[in-house]
């Protein structure tokens, strides 16, 4: 089936839910957002209306919208809505002791795993918007695996960011030729009760996540802080469901590929004192280069497990992952199949009334093979031909 472009994509969006399209001043760079999907960026493009799109939509579930519970029953959409999006605000952690995904004191299987309203099915409030800024809010209550009650208030900034604030950001030049759009997401998590969050009974953290389509040609780049592991600890984590084979992940000193073909579910994390800001993936066929960063924190920060398992350290988690759908079990169909880069703020310690800050930025970009490549070299640490010939 032929790739929509992103009016087509904007205007299928445009049928089942309100949109807000945010432009750059020449029409190139454009981003459509979805308040009722909890200010998420659903795609974006670097070439106007009849350029690509780039984020993965999941047609089926957007076209039935949000089921009510009675019809949820024996479904995927009992547990999670698959919307699709480029880029979403989620909560964590998923699983250990203080999850919001599991009701207090149940299994950590599938069966029990919920993903929380206010992170799938409530809509966030629109507060403002401009021709290239849209800002949201949302108050609701929460209860962790540890029976803590949690009081929160988000507020999310989606912002298109131009060539300068680009290039400020990936500390690295744009190349000239580079078609290319940018955006930034100010996530602030606000503890709207009157008991402070503590490693007792657990803290939350933010937690965002990119769905991009899958191809065989498709590769995900991950430079990481080399060192003996003794000081640093592993240089990846790649155990969440299973480990990784090596067809599917190639680690060296300083750089990981890992691949987002959509054919084998797998998932792998980067710790804190590992994490460099910043991923990325080269999708070969159709020649974009995305590029993935975030605020890392100025002073060592903990991070919370999203292990699904009673955790001995439950602060001990990444700042940084990447997951490949695929089957997640024999016999069944992925969920997408869809790749994403996810990055994660440190666990959030609020006194009541404070606040955490977690600003996260995507990039695609197209255009001539030497300026992609350049700026791969730049921001990534490799060039296109040491991806392309990874696995």
């Amino acid at each position: 089936m032929k790739a929509r472009t992103f009016a087509e994509d904007a205007a299928f969006l445009a049928r089942h839910t309100d949109l807000v399209v945010l432009s750059s001043p020449d029409g190139r760079a454009r981003v459509a957002v979805a308040p009722a999907w909890q200010g998420r960026v659903m795609t974006s493009t670097a070439g106007g209306d009849a350029g690509p799109s780039f984020g993965w939509l999941n047609d089926r579930v957007i076209e039935a919208g949000i089921l009510p519970p009675d019809r949820r029953a024996g479904t995927l959409e009992e547990h999670i809505h698959i919307f699709g999006g480029e880029e979403r605000f989620w909560l964590g952690p998923e699983g250990g002791q203080f999850s919001i995904f599991f009701p207090p004191g149940s299994a950590f299987d599938f069966a029990s795993w919920k993903t929380p309203a206010p992170i799938d099915t409530d809509a966030f409030r629109l507060v403002s918007k401009s021709a290239t800024a849209a800002a949201f809010t949302h108050d609701f209550d929460l209860v962790n695996w540890s029976r803590t009650p949690l009081a929160c208030r988000v507020d999310r900034t989606v912002r298109l960011l131009d060539r300068a604030a680009a290039a400020d950001a990936l500390r690295a030049a744009l190349p000239d030729g580079l078609e290319f759009v940018g955006y930034e997401t100010d996530n602030r998590l606000t503890n709207r009760g009157t008991n402070a969050w503590t490693r007792e009974g657990g803290m939350l953290s933010i937690w965002i996540l990119g769905m991009y389509k899958p191809s065989p040609s498709t590769t995900v780049v991950i430079p990481f802080k080399a060192g003996p592991e003794s000081d640093l600890g592993p240089k990846v984590n790649d155990t969440y469901f299973g480990k990784v084979p090596p067809e599917h992940l190639v680690v060296r000193d300083n750089v990981l590929f890992f691949r987002g073909d959509g054919t084998r579910r797998g998932k792998i994390g980067i710790s804190p004192a590992r994490s460099l800001g910043i991923a990325g993936s080269l999708d070969e066929a159709g020649g974009v280069l995305t590029l993935v960063t975030y605020s890392v924190p100025a002073e060592p920060a903990v991070y919370v497990n999203s292990m699904w398992e009673l955790q001995k350290d439950p602060f001990s988690g990444d700042a940084l992952n990447a997951y490949n759908d695929g089957s997640p079990e024999p016999g069944k169909p992925p969920l997408g199949p869809f790749y994403e880069l996810e990055t994660s703020s440190p666990a959030a310690a609020l006194p009541p009334g404070g606040t955490l800050r977690h600003v996260s930025r995507t990039f695609h970009l197209r255009g001539p093979r030497a300026a992609l490549d350049a700026l791969a070299r730049a921001t990534l640490g490799v060039g296109l031909e040491t991806i392309e010939r990874a696995f």
